[in-house]
């Protein structure tokens, strides 16, 4: 990864030293994982500069692959809002062409859109929006198709679609997801998708932790503040609801 020239400001000091030499070394989480919590948050801060670097890094190192991180900047669209997203994308295409001019290389061919893997007749579509957005969101019921929000948006697209598409895991969208909610200041949805991402085993209390520090020294330690109480509130809820249940809960796990 690039990194600042050295100087004596203490903000270089911190990053070399705390962010850079102790956070991303963290055994909690993957390096891999931790660019789908850090590159959320610096698209949503509009800074150019670090936010090209960190893309640069990213594929360049080879920890995320081109689709991945496209599918990353979709993602990032839905729950950060696609004016954010429109120089994410820029600056993913940019960063792209400039490590295969470096190697000498042609850019490859982008991957096929079509066909979808998800049904294109409407009605099949809004089921399996419906059956996504339960799946997903550990619910049993979903949204009514009642307005253009909840059809069109949530049912047609952002479940029976996108949540859907092959080119990142669950887990990874779960990391984007949670960044995402904590930096929009959104009261209800950073509380359900803390709950989804634990109580679907997709991510652990342990890397859901990793997930706060990684983000407060990306975005801030007053948001993460708020994040870590709500990752604290829905432990709670979760480990209540799994001994309800009889499941097996993180500190019965092998």
């Amino acid at each position: 990864m690039t990194v600042p020239a050295p100087d004596c400001s203490p903000i270089a000091a911190t990053m070399l030293d705390f962010v850079f030499a102790q956070v991303w070394a963290r055994p909690g989480l993957s390096r891999r994982d931790r660019w789908f919590i850090a590159l959320p948050c610096l698209a949503a801060a509009d800074t150019e500069g670090p936010l090209r670097q960190h893309v640069y890094a990213a594929l360049a190192s080879g920890d995320l692959t081109i689709d991945e991180m496209r599918e990353a900047v979709l993602h990032f669209a839905v729950y950060a809002g696609w004016p954010k997203a429109s120089l994410f994308n820029m600056t993913v295409d940019a960063q792209w062409q400039r490590i295969h001019a470096e190697r000498d290389q042609p850019v490859p061919p982008p991957t096929p859109l079509l066909p979808l893997a998800t049904p294109s007749d409407p009605e099949a579509r809004l089921r399996v929006g419906e059956q996504s957005f339960r799946d997903v969101n550990c619910l049993p019921f979903a949204p009514v198709r009642d307005d253009p929000y909840s059809g069109a948006g949530i049912l047609n697209f952002v479940f029976g679609e996108m949540w859907l598409r092959p080119g990142l895991g669950m887990k990874q969208r779960r990391l984007v997801t949670v960044a995402c909610v904590a930096f929009q200041d959104a009261p209800y949805p950073i509380l359900s998708h803390v709950y989804a991402a634990l109580k679907s085993r997709d991510v652990s209390f342990e890397q859901m932790d990793e997930l706060a520090l990684q983000f407060g020294a990306y975005y801030g330690w007053a948001k993460a503040s708020r994040l870590a109480q709500v990752i604290e509130e829905q432990k709670q809820r979760v480990t209540d609801e799994w001994g309800a249940e009889g499941a097996t809960t993180p500190r019965e796990q092998t």
